[in-house]
């Protein structure tokens, strides 16, 4: 493996920072008495950040209601129908003796690319607990709740852009926990993978072939091809060539780099080449992509 390799914390660091995501707060809100909010399904992700107080959550894709304390944090990355309520069963007469509950409800968003690999292996939902997460964390979302209730001048600013902090890190924090990761956060688990992946991420202009990889992983080509076709859920040449399609996009919007210098950085021999590339996996050509006409 070489020395300047990636490692497995820093591959998913440059997933998520090639992926531009949309996180705002939609509601800062209040619940006394016995309740039940429904939320209906919505083609965003939702999260729910419970300030003071204390809620369950009941859904379609859960067992079970799950409560959620101050401090807690429950995310939806697509956006399933699911309530908050007082209790586990509000509807029982003792319910009505739950606490007040202050809670910040936002949506998010990736909205970059054709093809998240983060956004594929998160599960349905998660919880990250206070008590089991960070310092860093617990600070971030203490900030978050104090800035709710400052009426000050960019409240709303400032609200999306820890909402959007917060959000980066319930993924690590998820990742750090997850008893069984999926897709590309399984892959990361895995040795083999994770050496193949770390230099993709790299160098995903270098001319990489099944049998480099495989050789990078010390694995027949078939048994490297099944392996990470099954983790992933995407074959390893399609999955090259979708992050190189995301690094593109990146280096598209940096104007030192003409289209013919970005298709060079990422190992295609003519710019007609890089071209017909990009449209077929993105749908839209470089120079909308430069010209910010795409809605990635």
């Amino acid at each position: 493996m070489p020395a300047a390799a990636l490692s497995s914390d820093a591959v998913l660091e440059t997933v998520l920072g090639a992926y531009r995501m949309r996180v705002e707060i939609m509601a800062d809100v209040h619940y006394c008495g016995t309740w039940i909010d429904e939320e209906p399904s919505t083609r965003f992700g939702q999260f729910h950040l419970v300030t003071e107080g204390r809620c369950w959550v009941d859904g379609d894709a859960m067992e079970a209601p799950v409560a959620l304390d101050a401090g807690d944090l429950i995310v939806f990355p697509g956006g399933i129908r699911h309530q908050l309520q007082s209790s586990a069963n509000p509807r029982e007469e003792d319910a009505i003796r739950a606490p007040d509950t202050w809670m910040l409800c936002g949506e998010l968003e990736f909205i970059t690319g054709s093809h998240n690999p983060i956004f594929q292996a998160l599960p349905t939902w998660f919880v990250i607990r206070a008590a089991e997460s960070s310092a860093g964390f617990r600070e971030l979302a203490d900030m978050l709740a104090i800035a709710s209730r400052d009426r000050g001048w960019g409240r709303r600013l400032i609200q999306n852009k820890l909402a959007d902090s917060l959000f980066t890190m319930a993924i690590c924090e998820y990742v750090r926990r997850a008893a069984q990761p999926q897709g590309l956060l399984a892959a990361l688990a895995d040795a083999r993978l994770s050496r193949v992946l770390a230099e993709v991420h790299r160098q995903p202009g270098q001319e990489w072939t099944l049998a480099t990889m495989a050789q990078l992983a010390g694995m027949s080509r078939t048994a490297f091809a099944e392996l990470f076709t099954a983790t992933v859920g995407t074959p390893p040449i399609q999955y090259l060539a979708h992050w190189r399609a995301t690094e593109a996009r990146r280096l598209l919007r940096n104007r030192r780099f003409s289209v013919a210098r970005v298709a060079e950085m990422l190992g295609y021999s003519s710019e007609a080449a890089f071209r017909r590339f990009f449209k077929r996996l993105e749908g839209v050509g470089p120079g909308k992509v430069r010209n910010g006409q795409d809605a990635g």
